[in-house]
């Protein structure tokens, strides 16, 4: 019987696949008899992605081919005539069409057709060839290779714009050093450190091909010349040289301080439930619910810092970007004086009976514990860290190993105190690059003359 069945289910399923390629050929050949070649298009690609030998779905697919080539085509003459680089663009697009539809049909174009593109592929070579050479006499080689690599996208080879683009791509590099940042007041974090945080988080953002020219230098470079004293203290002067001599073309100098900081109590108290499971009298047994008492408290400090940097050309000291910045950090830290009884995750702080039974009482005791333990934080979590911390808390210290954690974004730490400012200033101040980075991704395709920087000759920025 199986031997009968498996040839029938096979002739089924080649029914119901010649089915539903004739019904998308069929709605092919309505779409483009109602004008709409692309709907028609995708219809008989369709088809054909089922059965790619079927010849009615070729037939359909250049048919729509042709009618979408035909309005491509009308297209670009159209622009040729008003805007010759937008109708180069136009055929680049079109000649990936047919690249595409390749697989499933040749798309008809007239005899004279590669000509044409040719012509206006080159003509728009040709500008953009131009520009760049502008762009290099008035001093600008970033735009200059930007041109020729455009001019080169469009024809290519072309001239020797693929030279032209490499020898400006040399000169356009932008390297940007970043100096330790000044610290002012005890609660300041290092600047040193923080310097180091913001290169990290730069080099990975404006990497290759996020930005096109700008190039995060390290900091060996750049602090092993440093005195003692500049370490401490740098001038926007001694930044200006350090960077300079390090190789930079830009240099990134901050200041941090201006800390201030808040420390408060909260207190979760309230009956919480744990499960337990208890044999009758007959043997069986039965999960209840007790109540438990609890009480969490949670110390909170709330840390915020003033950041000041700019971005400064090594040649001029002209500044060419500027911000303040305000960056605030939260830390939380919870403990409780119950020792839990068995398992941590036995305890609920609500019972399912009576989350059913009285939903208004289930929202206000997990509205309470959130706002004390933090979005997120769970009773077995609270539990389980009381468990890992010992019978007298010892385990409950703060070490400064925890730090990348607030530097990451964590919100919650069972402790029994909380990190010093300094070190939530750190955590604040790490995560804040992302002003700059926006500020250096505006600037990669800027050539410094068109941002009020003076440039002696066309080797020099």
């Amino acid at each position: 019987m199986l031997r009968r069945i498996g040839p029938m289910l096979a002739v089924l399923a080649l029914v119901a696949g010649c089915a539903g390629t004739a019904k998308l050929t069929q709605k092919s050949e309505e779409k483009l008899a109602s004008g709409d070649h692309w709907k028609a298009w995708q219809f008989a690609t369709r088809a054909l992605d089922k059965e790619p030998g079927n010849p009615a779905a070729r037939s359909a697919a250049t048919a729509a081919a042709a009618s979408i080539g035909d309005e491509w085509q009308r297209r670009i003459h159209a622009l040729a005539a008003v805007d010759s680089l937008d109708a180069a663009e136009q055929v680049l697009s079109f000649v990936e069409f047919r690249a595409g539809a390749a697989r499933y049909c040749t798309v008809p174009t007239p005899a004279g057709w590669p000509e044409e593109e040719r012509i206006i592929r080159r003509a728009a070579a040709r500008t953009h060839y131009a520009r760049g050479v502008e762009a290099n006499r008035s001093k600008r080689p970033k735009q200059a290779c930007l041109a020729f690599r455009e001019s080169e996208r469009f024809a290519s080879p072309y001239r020797d714009a693929a030279k032209l683009a490499e020898v400006a791509y040399e000169k356009a590099i932008t390297n940007v050093a970043v100096v330790p940042f000044r610290a002012s007041g005890s609660d300041a974090p290092e600047g040193v450190q923080i310097a180091e945080m913001w290169r990290t988080d730069l080099a990975r953002a404006l990497a290759p091909p996020n930005a096109t020219f700008t190039r995060i230098m390290g900091g060996d470079d750049i602090e092993r010349s440093m005195s003692l004293s500049q370490l401490r203290y740098l001038s926007k002067d001694d930044a200006i040289q350090l960077a300079k001599n390090a190789g930079a073309h830009r240099a990134v100098y901050g200041s941090v301080g201006g800390v201030k900081s808040s420390t408060r109590l909260e207190l979760f108290k309230d009956v919480v439930v744990r499960r337990i499971t208890v044999t009758d009298a007959e043997g069986h047994k039965q999960t209840r619910w007790i109540d438990v008492p609890l009480e969490v408290v949670a110390r909170v400090r709330d840390v915020t810092v003033g950041v000041d940097y700019e971005v400064l050309n090594t040649r001029s000291g002209a500044s060419v970007a500027r911000r303040h910045l305000d960056r605030t950090t939260s830390a939380r830290v919870v403990w409780t004086s119950y020792q839990p009884e068995g398992e941590a995750a036995s305890y609920a702080l609500i019972s399912e009976t009576t989350r059913s039974s009285n939903p208004t009482r289930a929202r206000d005791i997990e509205t309470r514990w959130k706002n004390v333990c933090g979005e997120g934080t769970t009773i077995t979590q609270v539990l389980e860290a009381r468990i890992a911390s010992g019978s007298n808390g010892s385990n409950g210290r703060y070490g400064r190993d925890a730090l990348p954690r607030f530097i990451a974004g964590a919100a919650f730490v069972f402790l029994q105190e909380l990190p010093p400012v300094e070190d939530l200033a750190l955590a604040a101040v790490a995560q804040g690059s992302g002003a700059l980075r926006d500020d250096l991704m505006r600037l990669d395709a800027i050539d410094d003359i068109d941002i009020g920087v003076n440039v002696a000759s066309p080797d020099t920025r």
